[in-house]
């Protein structure tokens, strides 16, 4: 069992390059992938998006990716069209005014496009730095996810149990109902007409109110459902969708026997049940 909260973090300095990479996730009913990265970096992002989506079933990820420049590979060029246009202009200007000091490179420099600077941005040097500390976070943020459900999973197995403890009383209880109809409904009728009872119609009023109120079918799927529950709940692989459904299903096996309920003391397991359930149910919302 896997938990959709985890967190990872890893970062390197290289001569050239200042590098960190983290993820973190929280639960979410889909896969919501975030990706965060320098803007030119941006064509990156399909491969980062493969990266987790093959690794990561459902949870909302969210990726930062921050780099920084040590020593960059920046070339400068120098647009002499521009430069020359600006000193003709800057001649002309002084000619105008009667400005006789001669013309400097200091004035020219602060001039707009005479140099231009352009850095050399190879993705594939970057993918080649970003992937091995993606890797190397990804396996923190494994490691987390597993222990986190390792906790989660030992937590649901308890009220699985809990349910089965529960369960265990309400089938023994259950015997007892045809003792309990046979008591009640004979009382009812010597209230009414006293002791002429005709037995027929005893047994035909017990046996009309086992088949109304018999769980026995409910007490069978629940245990099949609760079954297969622990052995899923036991699987490495994304359960918790298959774990939410069983839920449901118990759930409604549950609501049934409730229904059906004549005694306090199934009414008492009932509730019983449904408390752990619940619990169980609250913890699936943050399982893979």
């Amino acid at each position: 069992m896997i938990s959709m909260t985890g967190y990872g973090y890893c970062e390197e300095e290289t001569e050239k390059l200042y590098l960190s990479v983290e993820i973190k996730s929280v639960n979410n009913r889909y896969l919501d992938i975030q990706i965060n990265l320098p803007p030119f970096l941006n064509p990156l992002e399909p491969r980062l998006r493969e990266f987790i989506s093959s690794r990561v079933r459902r949870g909302r990820v969210e990726v930062y990716i921050r780099l920084r420049e040590l020593e960059e590979d920046l070339k400068v060029h120098l647009d002499q069209s521009v430069a020359a246009e600006y000193a003709e202009i800057l001649r002309r200007l002084a000619e105008q005014t009667g400005i006789t000091e001669p013309l400097r490179l200091d004035h020219l420099l602060g001039m707009e496009g005479i140099l231009k600077s352009t850095r050399s941005r190879d993705l594939e040097r970057y993918w080649e730095a970003v992937r091995p500390l993606l890797s190397r976070a990804f396996e923190d943020f494994s490691g987390t996810r597993s222990r986190e459900g390792e906790a989660t999973k030992e937590d649901i197995l308890k009220n699985i149990d809990s349910i089965r403890e529960a369960l265990s009383g309400v089938e023994v209880l259950k015997d007892d109902l045809e003792s309990y109809f046979t008591e009640t409904v004979r009382g009812k009728f010597q209230e009414v007409v006293g002791d002429q009872v005709e037995e027929s119609r005893v047994l035909t009023e017990i046996a009309s109110l086992m088949v109304k109120y018999s769980i026995n079918e409910e007490l069978v799927r629940l245990k099949g459902h609760l079954k297969s529950f622990s052995s899923i709940a036991e699987s490495e692989d994304a359960v918790g969708k298959k774990l939410d459904f069983l839920a449901q299903e118990i759930h409604r096996e549950i609501n049934t026997i409730g229904s059906k309920s004549v005694q306090y003391d199934i009414s008492s397991g009932v509730v019983s049940m449904k408390d752990a359930l619940e619990n169980i149910r609250e913890q699936l919302r943050n399982v893979e």
